[in-house]
């Protein structure tokens, strides 16, 4: 099993955080129908390098940016998605 290093948590294995989705910006909440359609059912398939939003659900319960590179599985990098001072 693949293991991820939370900031908050340390080492843990990939089994403790579930996907959301691939980190883009969210539209605007007055975009248009095509936008948030584009949002919500399409998605990138790159091949290499690709940040990730997970979220530690049997640990912290933060959300984190993930990258990682799709053809070798490996972790490149992993942030907190939100920073702690950009909390409210």
């Amino acid at each position: 099993m693949q293991q991820f290093t939370c900031p908050y948590c340390g080492p843990r294995d990939q089994s403790e955080f579930t996907y959301g989705r691939e980190a883009t910006s969210v539209p605007a909440l007055d975009a248009s129908a095509a936008e948030w359609q584009r949002f919500v059912y399409e998605r990138d398939n790159p091949a290499g390098p690709h940040a990730e939003w997970w979220h530690h659900n049997h640990g912290c319960r933060q959300w984190l940016e993930i990258v990682r590179d799709t053809l070798t599985h490996e972790v490149l990098a992993i942030r907190a998605a939100r920073p702690p001072e950009d909390r409210g």
